[in-house]
């Protein structure tokens, strides 16, 4: 007979979703309590100060090629088609039957959460899992209800997560056995053949990404900060792996709003999140003492890392099983979080490329129509030998720093963003942390200490006031001169030994721009396609 546990919605079992049959069913355990289902259902081991080691089995990451949309007359011109799969209604119903009667005799896990720190904004999710660990995850990723909040949570969306459930493409009308299904009118997300945890939280950020353009929103893959005792004085940093959005964001100096998704609002900046999932791979304690303390506290979810099986000890330099190993953990154990999560408007935006071709200067100052350009580029580029047969840099273009988790058309938050900065005064600021004096293998990275100096000055205000000059490949401003910054670095062109080698490669960079940008040309206003012509 199947069995409800837990803190219980008086008005809510999963028999009132159609989900029977199941052994048991656990209600909003608590962290002790999934660390405890977790090690007795042998999902993984308890690591140095109770974390929880986990291994998600071959897929390691995200599977963005498996991610599906159900066709409806609200979806259909609405959702970017280009990047997001087409499901049929009847493939979806298909899909949800088969995995909940793949339930059957199952344990199941739920977690009532938040997906944004703004209760004006916010949606309510519950999380159906499989995996006690999943829902451990979860609970660390999203926003927890006050236990009072829980006896009448009605949920605005449910995801269903059975990582034991393998799809048939012809049956469920998707692309291989792994499956992520959205269906934006039924309000559920169907999730199966997987065990990376990712999925979760970044389909509740897709969810945000499609409902809140039409609040008049911007949702944004984003860290964020803001000055201590001092919310208004906020600052936001875009930028795609590789490019220091974690550990320039991470201040010590400054309070930590969120590292990775936020919301714009009227009402300024929300985190969407209540924990963090960062990379682990060579964490030293030295440069992120903050999160490298996180890896051993109670329940912190340690996904995919190799450590000695007899110490537990973690080894942050063995990529085997990947490179992209993580840590899921609550904002709380980060000691300069905000216990908010929720800022003023960004007085300061920074947009982060690893430019391996050397040819951007390490800041730089964007007009609104220039940070719309680069938004909508966004930009970095991969440094040989990274990959196997890269051999020179190669430009890595995700749109919004952030096309996976797009359902709408890249010019939507583009526009948002643009009218945001426009409607609040926003200074942004383009960042370098790639190459200076030559490309990869022959120029050198960008020192960290002089990257921090321009950020510092950026944010403090007093950058602005500095003399800049016009960069002749983009158009942006460039300051001449800084306190603390080797004028040189400030001039790319200077430091390289053969300043005519540096035009060959700036004439380049730019052209790959302007290839990668006509795709907007038929979606964008005159004051952005003039950014691209001069």
């Amino acid at each position: 007979m199947a069995m409800d546990q837990g803190k219980v919605n008086p008005n809510f079992t999963l028999k009132h979703m159609g989900i029977e049959g199941y052994a048991n069913a656990f209600y909003n355990l608590v962290e002790p309590d999934l660390v405890s289902h977790a090690l007795a259902r042998k999902e993984g081991e308890l690591g140095i100060g109770g974390t929880m080691l986990v291994s998600t089995g071959k897929f390691t990451g995200r599977s963005p090629k498996d991610k599906h949309v159900v066709v409806s007359p609200s979806t259909e011109d609405t959702i970017w088609w280009d990047k997001n799969a087409r499901m049929e209604r009847e493939s979806f119903d298909t899909l949800h039957a088969d995995m909940l009667a793949h339930a059957k005799d199952r344990d199941l896990f739920v977690q009532d959460l938040y997906g944004g720190a703004d209760p004006e904004y916010r949606i309510k999710v519950r999380v159906i899992s499989e995996l006690a660990w999943h829902n451990l995850f979860i609970r660390h990723l999203l926003i927890r209800p006050d236990r009072s909040e829980l006896d009448d949570f009605t949920a605005d969306f449910t995801i269903i997560n059975m990582p034991s459930f393998f799809a048939d493409p012809q049956r469920h009308g998707c692309r291989s056995e792994t499956v992520i299904a959205i269906d934006f009118d039924r309000k559920m997300i169907l999730i199966g053949g997987t065990e990376y945890a990712g999925e979760n939280k970044k389909s509740v950020f897709t969810l945000l990404n499609y409902l809140l353009p039409e609040k008049g929103v911007m949702p944004m893959h984003c860290s964020a900060n803001h000055a201590v005792g001092n919310p208004v004085d906020s600052a936001i940093f875009f930028g795609l792996s590789g490019t220091g959005k974690t550990t320039l964001s991470a201040d010590p100096n400054r309070i930590l709003v969120g590292d990775d998704e936020h919301g714009w609002s009227d009402n300024g900046l929300f985190n969407f999140e209540g924990g963090c999932y960062a990379k682990t791979i060579s964490l030293s304690p030295k440069a992120e003492p903050e999160i490298y303390a996180a890896t051993s506290m109670f329940s912190t979810v340690i996904e995919n890392m190799v450590y000695d099986p007899q110490t537990k000890a973690l080894d942050y330099e063995d990529d085997s099983l990947t490179a992209n190993m993580r840590a899921a953990y609550p904002m709380h154990y980060i000691s300069n979080a905000s216990d908010t999560g929720r800022a003023g408007h960004p007085k300061n935006i920074v947009m982060l490329t690893c430019d391996a071709f050397g040819v951007m200067p390490p800041i730089a100052r964007l007009t609104p129509a220039q940070a719309m350009y680069h938004f909508l580029s966004g930009f970095t580029a991969k440094a040989a030998g990274t990959e196997r047969g890269v051999t020179e840099p190669e430009p890595t273009f995700s749109t919004c720093f952030g096309a996976p988790f797009l359902p709408r058309r890249p010019e939507v938050y583009g526009e948002l963003l643009r009218d945001k900065i426009a409607q609040y005064g926003s200074t942004c600021w383009l960042v370098n942390t790639g190459w200076t004096g030559g490309a990869y293998g022959e120029g050198q990275r960008m020192p960290i200490a002089a990257t921090r100096a321009l950020l510092t000055a950026a944010l403090d205000g007093s950058l602005a006031n500095r003399t800049f000059r016009k960069d002749p490949n983009f158009g942006f401003e460039v300051p001449v001169t800084v306190p603390g910054v080797d004028a040189a670095l400030l001039d790319p062109r200077s430091t390289w030994a053969d300043p005519e080698a540096y035009d060959r490669m700036a004439v380049k960079l730019v052209d790959m721009f302007s290839q990668n940008f006509e795709q907007y040309l038929p979606h964008i206003d005159s004051d952005v396609r003039a950014v691209m012509i001069g």
